[in-house]
């Protein structure tokens, strides 16, 4: 007669032993913790290693009776057959025996942990469709001191599936075979709890992300038939329907955003077929606007049977925000940055920011909005006005400023591939360079731009890329107002590239090159000139201590640019260090040459944090100037480029 035993393989990471016989379904008996008080030792079937020839004569009588306590080596053997299944990891994380391997046991101890380990390997080979498993056990001693503790596992026959059996799928039509395919599981298949499992799984998944919100997927039932070394599987599927999406529901206690604002950011349509993907999309954009808190976004049947409305539940967060940001450069001096933003105070995610800047070179005060996902999704409205008083080696300024534009740049959440930006600046600026003489210390220029920008992005990551390319062109029509009109353009271009080496090494090199077209170097304001030299330009050398000098040795800018960067990006766990050679120059022409480059090389050091890498370069100029310091320091956020 045949002996049928049937049981539901219910497991995250592996089955439990299949029942085979009635009694195996009944309640094992309690089993004692491995360190409890010590029975008498138990015969494990081979003789204890003598190690010893007289016991101490400190041993109590327990002690005597469970040996004394030794450390000991676990070998598994027999798995050799099963390299492609995870059993020996599975083992190697559950077992005791290797828990207390480095730790002294008696006997005792080692028999409870090799009877459990026992049990454990059963189950582990069973969950691989080793039915008829067994495990034998070998204490030996090893060398002087130690024991090992050979288990060998005898796998015995591989169970196969004699039978699947998948009722419901005829429901979904055409697609019935895909979504069988992508249950993975076939006549023939050993019968292995992983594949059933994850199986059973991927095809809820698959229904759910190719229209049928409210399918159902019954857990996997297995009858194992030991006479023929086979078993079968029943599945049962409720489909639910094919739905297409309907209308968005917003729900909550004090929902920040209306049903129209979320309909903006979803990239779905009402009447679009349902896909669970676009709901994953959705529920972490309506996170990174960091209005929300929580936030669950869920199918709702709808009035349509054929539609199925997406219920968002929003919980609203902090509104308001307050960061810093603290900074060194040579020749830029400290620079601290304090904010307060209200992330949605003039609508839906219209941020308000009162920004203050103090430094030794630099003092700013400035408020701005930021209102996202603007008319449509990724798209930014910002404006901002703002004052500030800057001294730098090139210059002074005293400047007012006002900027609007449109954008749609990249986050840490959505990495896109082509960006772009459009804006308007009006400024009036009063300036002074250093080449200015006493009868005409300081100019005051009116300033209206329109700066456009363009990129394109295939690096890996936003803060800290290992390979990929980034190309970027930024275009600026300038009108200035002093003394008449001077009309300008501006343009500059940006490429970098990142190539890994090894797990550990990434190659990365960056150049940059710029013109100003249609003006004289002093017809412009000193703030519109092209300067090089610095933490984000060439290090080694100072904030805008590159390019032309007048004759007190200050820096003059120029109508061109160029500079390129060459880094060996070495990471050690969440350090880092780095290796570069930069160089470049500033020109009074408007073409950018080769000729009269300044090298500076030197090292930084990186650290990983969760938020990007925290960087600190030390650079020194190869071919420096009088008045060129030797040493140039920079402490930032991120990575050079």
């Amino acid at each position: 007669m045949n002996m049928v035993a049937r049981s539901l393989l219910v497991l995250g990471s592996w089955a439990p032993p299949l029942a085979t016989s009635v009694a195996a379904q009944q309640a094992p008996p309690a089993e004692m913790p491995a360190d409890s008080p010590l029975d008498p030792m138990a015969d494990i079937g081979v003789d204890w290693p003598k190690i010893d020839a007289e016991p101490s004569d400190a041993e109590t009588p327990a002690a005597q009776e469970a040996g004394e306590a030794r450390r000991y080596k676990v070998v598994l053997e027999g798995l050799e057959a099963l390299s492609a299944t995870p059993a020996a990891e599975r083992f190697a994380s559950l077992s005791v025996l290797k828990a207390g391997e480095k730790d002294p046991a008696n006997s005792a101890q080692i028999d409870r942990r090799i009877r459990e380990d026992s049990r454990l390997l059963e189950s582990i080979l069973r969950a691989s469709g080793h039915y008829d498993a067994r495990i034998e056990s070998e204490v030996e001693a090893d060398g002087a001191t130690g024991l090992r503790v050979r288990l060998i596992a005898i796998p015995g026959t591989l169970y196969r599936f004699s039978e699947v059996d998948v009722k419901g799928l005829e429901e979904t039509g055409e697609k019935a075979p895909a979504f069988s395919a992508v249950l993975g599981v076939a006549q023939d298949d050993a019968v292995d709890a992983d594949d059933v499992l994850g199986g059973a799984e991927a095809l809820r998944r698959s229904l759910g992300e190719t229209g049928f919100p409210f399918a159902k997927v019954s857990e996997p039932e297995v009858v194992v038939d030991h006479d023929t070394r086979s078993a079968s599987i029943a599945i049962q599927v409720d489909p639910g329907g094919e739905r297409k999406f309907g209308a968005i529901r917003v729900t909550g206690t004090k929902p920040p955003f209306d049903a129209r604002h979320v309909n903006r950011i979803a990239r779905f349509d009402a009447g679009q077929p349902y896909d669970r993907v676009w709901l994953d999309d959705l529920r972490r954009a309506l996170i990174a606007t960091g209005v929300v808190g929580t936030v669950n976004v869920t199918p709702v049947p709808a009035a349509d049977p054929s539609l199925a409305d997406i219920e968002v539940a929003i919980e609203p967060g902090p509104p308001r925000t307050i960061s810093g940001e603290l900074g060194y450069g040579t020749g830029e001096g400290v620079r601290a940055e304090a904010s307060w933003t209200h992330r949605n105070l003039i609508g839906a995610e219209g941020a308000f920011t009162v920004k203050g800047v103090a430094g030794t070179r630099e003092q700013e005060f400035g408020i701005s909005l930021r209102k996202s996902n603007f008319r449509a999704r990724d798209v930014v409205l910002n404006a901002r006005l703002g004052a500030a008083n800057t001294n730098l080696p090139a210059f002074e300024a005293r400047t007012v400023e006002f900027g609007f534009g449109l954008e749609r740049q990249s986050n840490i959440i959505w990495h896109k591939r082509w960006t772009w930006s459009a804006a308007g600046e009006l400024l009036a600026t009063d300036e002074r360079d250093m080449t200015a003489n006493a009868l005409n210390p300081r100019q005051t220029f009116l300033i209206a731009a329109l700066p456009l920008s363009l990129g394109y992005d295939r690096s890996n990551d936003l803060l800290d890329p290992v390979r990929g390319f980034r190309l970027g062109a930024r275009v600026a029509p300038e009108i200035s107002l002093r003394n008449g009109s001077n009309a300008y353009l501006r343009v500059q271009l940006d490429a970098s590239g990142y190539l890994p080496v090894s797990d550990r090494v990434t190659l990365a090199g960056r150049v940059r090159a710029g013109s100003i077209l249609g003006a004289k170097t002093l017809t412009l304001a000193p703030s519109r000139r092209f300067y090089a030299g610095g933490g984000g330009s060439v290090r080694g050398f100072g904030f805008q201590r590159i390019g032309p000098l007048d004759a007190a040795g200050d820096p003059m800018g120029g109508r061109s640019l160029a500079e390129f960067s060459l880094e060996a990006r070495v990471r050690w766990r969440e350090f880092g260090i780095v290796p570069f050679l930069d160089g470049g120059n500033i020109y009074a022409d408007s073409s950018p040459g080769l000729k009269g480059f300044r090298y500076g090389a030197g090292l930084g050091l990186r650290y990983h944090s969760q938020f990007g890498p925290i960087r600190v370069d030390v650079g020194t100029p190869i071919n420096r100037r009088t008045g060129d310091t030797r040493v140039t320091v920079f402490v930032s956020l991120g990575q050079a480029f």
